[in-house]
């Protein structure tokens, strides 16, 4: 009887339209999908309604049945191109709203760069205009990124990390290689021909606890004159915070990322087992550091999430156990968590490569809710993650890459299979990490447009992408 209530009342719901419908962050669909070909997505507040509603009538059977009516609803909703639309809404509203799960126009369209090569074949095919490249030869990815019509992101922060740098040094160079020695004492090699890859490293400047004093003292002191910031950076900050359109991040710094470069990836590992109160006292100093000057910047100007840096995992997890993580660093990046929710800062996000399905239950525990760029192909899959934990993790990324090999077809089909976590909101899809090279400027261009589509972008703006006036999907 109440599996049939619930049913009926999520219908009537429905079919009456007793609730307006609107866009809200979650919720949508692929316009070149064979569900809603040739027409235009949006995001309708429906299948929260009659969700809402079964969950209230607490049965379980009515509640999945709500669930499937209430898809076939947006569904028909899309073919009709029915439902009430918001306002136009700047990129900074619209990013709050997505990240809050409330009402938008369409979800923010964020990328995050491109390989060097990749930029340079584009360019040199024709693709990019040549006004795009640097007095210094580079070619900025926020250029490119604004070709294809994504948005940006603004930036506030201390000055926090290691500084004064010394001057680099070379020790040797021949026709391809160099080693050389960079201001925080790190020895590297790197290839100075061909392709780009990353320095081998050869020596660095943390290997126990007296190299640690001495890089402190040398780098790392707080109140050293090189980061005070004068009050005209403070006032163009300020009025950046205060008047962007843009979504503005304060960086907060990274607490075992930076430990990583300073000591080495082996050496850490090591120093976890063999002087564990050492690395926590490095995280414990980096985080003294952070709450102390990013909440100089915070007391003027307002931000809408808090951007971290951490790069600490690989394949199979991070380099230090959960267990570590738990006793010795967690405790204190929630210093910082708390310092910018004091701020109004809800948004809390660390860039970390790699498998941090282990590092997610502890970053939400102390109030850092969002992921990025969570990389697919590690395992971290941002549909089962939605599922997982729901409204409470943030997520933006989670388009595997590698997809982009796989031409138009492969895209579709990555696309279809991240669509449910962008149903269910706070979900901002983009490529999970620099889009790679020899990626075909055609299966670019079809990711972008459908990728758009979904999130619900009017097709006549997205026309107007500087990339698509000489390419049609």
């Amino acid at each position: 009887m109440r599996s049939g209530r619930g049913v009926k009342v999520a219908r009537t719901a429905v079919a009456a339209g007793a609730v307006p419908g609107w866009p809200v962050a979650g919720g949508g669909g692929l316009q070149r999908s064979k569900l809603a070909a040739n027409t235009r997505p949006h995001m309708i507040a429906n299948r929260r309604v009659c969700i809402s509603i079964a969950q209230c009538l607490e049965d379980r059977l009515a509640y999945g049945i709500a669930r499937v009516i209430c898809l076939e609803v947006i569904m028909l909703d899309i073919r009709r191109k029915t439902g009430a639309f918001t306002p136009p809404l700047t990129s900074r509203e619209r990013f709050v709203r997505t990240m809050h799960y409330q009402q938008v126009d369409y979800i923010s369209h964020l990328e995050f760069g491109y390989w060097d090569e990749l930029k340079e074949d584009w360019m040199q095919q024709g693709h990019l205009p040549q006004s795009m490249r640097q007095a210094d030869g580079s070619i900025p990815d926020h250029l490119v990124e604004q070709y294809f019509g994504c948005e940006q992101l603004a930036g506030v922060g201390a000055r926090i990390g290691a500084q004064p740098l010394r001057a680099n040094v070379i020790i040797t160079e021949t026709a391809d290689r160099r080693i050389f020695r960079d201001g925080l004492g790190v020895l590297s090699e790197v290839q100075t021909a061909g392709t780009h890859t990353i320095p081998h490293f050869l020596e660095f400047p943390i290997r126990d606890r007296a190299t640690w004093q001495a890089f402190r003292d040398e780098f790392l002191d707080p109140a050293h004159p090189s980061r005070v910031l004068g009050e005209t950076e403070l006032q163009h900050m300020e009025d950046l915070a205060r008047t962007s359109e843009q979504p503005v991040q304060v960086w907060i710094g990274s607490f075992i990322g930076f430990i990583r470069d300073w000591c080495g990836f082996e050496q850490l590992a090591l120093l976890s087992m063999d002087d564990p109160d050492l690395v926590e006292e490095m995280v414990e100093h980096l985080v003294n550091m952070s709450v102390t000057l990013t909440e100089q910047v915070l007391e003027r100007c307002p931000a809408d999430l808090g951007a971290g840096w951490e790069d600490i995992c690989f394949n199979s997890g991070p380099i230090l156990s959960p267990r570590f993580f738990a006793e010795r660093i967690t405790p204190h990046v929630a210093r910082v968590t708390r310092m910018l929710r004091q701020h109004g800062v809800d948004v809390i996000y660390t860039d970390c490569d790699g498998n941090i399905l282990t590092l997610i239950p502890q970053w939400l525990s102390i109030g850092q809710n969002a992921v990025f760029p969570l990389e697919v192909n590690p395992g971290n899959d941002p549909v089962a993650l939605k599922r997982e934990y729901g409204r409470d993790l943030l997520i933006r990324g989670g388009f595997n890459k590698f997809a982009l090999h796989e031409g138009r077809e492969g895209v579709l089909k990555e696309l279809k299979r991240i669509e449910p976590a962008v149903l269910e909101g706070g979900f901002i899809p983009g490529v999970d990490h620099r889009c790679p090279g020899e990626v075909p400027w055609d299966t670019y261009c079809y990711y972008i447009w459908t990728k758009c589509h979904m999130l619900g972008w009017p097709e006549a703006v997205i026309r107007e992408f500087p990339a698509f006036r000489d390419w049609r999907p």
